[in-house]
């Protein structure tokens, strides 16, 4: 029986360069390292980890899975994503319950910014 979503990785290539996006440019804070090569950003409903070590795995913003961060804003979050070397995918747009977008790490993986509207 599943109780929750433990972690979503993605694969980088380069751990600095993406710890950089990922820290600086939508404000995560690093929870675990491990030598390096897997670093983990624990949420308040899971973690999400990125690592060098998915062997035959390459990082890419159109394989399937994606995660989608809840943000308290979607405009300012893309501005300062692609501050820190990201790249837009799909530019920020309004749904009937959301605004969101989705930007490309530095490695190439698609992350969604959403937010919910009250």
């Amino acid at each position: 029986m599943v109780k929750h979503i433990a972690f979503t990785m993605y694969p980088v290539k380069n751990m600095a360069r993406a710890c950089k996006f990922y820290e600086k440019g939508l404000g995560l804070k690093r929870t675990k390292n491990y030598d390096d090569k897997w670093i983990e950003y624990h949420l308040a409903n899971g973690a999400f980890a990125i690592t060098t070590m998915a062997m035959g795995v390459r990082p890419s913003a159109n394989s399937g899975g994606s995660i989608a961060f809840e943000v308290k804003n979607v405009d300012a979050a893309v501005k300062k994503a692609v501050a820190a070397k990201g790249r837009i995918k799909l530019r920020a747009f309004d749904t009937p319950v959301c605004r969101m977008a989705v930007v490309a790490d530095t490695e190439g993986n698609a992350v969604t910014l959403h937010a919910k509207k009250r």
